[in-house]
């Protein structure tokens, strides 16, 4: 892909054990950009509160959501490309993450609530508890058309789901970025 087209960031969005993080590597990887997971950006406060089962409110992912959008805008600023994982749930979210620019796009991971908790029971090590999967299927607004995003099964092979992602981002395809509305 021409870097001159390509977004210069995408954010992997979907619910906790969708395969954003997956995704996103392998999706960074094979584009050659640099790889960002949003959960670093989270302050320990939000950390401890989902490993004691509690969903976030808003007022706990702004501050989150503004560091993921400034590491955006330090990467994009630089000439550099990333590939985020960040559930970027809701459209309010979303514009948060966006800033404003219309070079950034999303790419939706969407699956099914009994696969995605099938991936979360098998899952160890991570703060996002399963019993926390509805509260994010609850709080998901999936992107509508508007937000021209790119959407893919999760019900693939992570090498299907990537080679569908990089489809969607060749010209002449669904390639174009992000736009805000008017």
């Amino acid at each position: 892909m021409d870097d001159r087209q390509a977004p210069c960031a995408l954010i992997v969005m979907g619910v906790a054990g969708s395969g954003k993080s997956t995704i996103g590597e392998s999706l960074a990887a094979r584009l050659g950009w640099t790889y960002e997971d949003a959960d670093r950006f989270h302050p320990a406060s939000n950390v401890a509160k989902m490993s004691a089962g509690h969903p976030l409110t808003d007022d706990d992912r702004w501050p989150w959501l503004r560091a993921i959008a400034a590491e955006i805008g330090r990467m994009c600023g630089s000439g550099g490309h990333l590939v985020v994982a960040c559930s970027a749930l809701k459209r309010a979210y979303r514009d948060v993450l966006l800033a404003g620019r219309d070079d950034v796009r999303f790419v939706y991971l969407d699956g099914s609530r009994a696969l995605i908790a099938q991936r979360l029971g098998a899952r160890k090590g991570h703060f996002m508890p399963p019993g926390l999967l509805d509260s994010q299927f609850a709080t998901l607004q999936p992107p509508g058309p508007d937000e021209n995003p790119i959407q893919v099964s999760i019900d693939a092979s992570v090498e299907a789901i990537v080679d569908a992602i990089i489809a969607q981002l060749q010209p002449g395809t669904a390639g174009a970025p992000n736009r805000k509305n008017p």
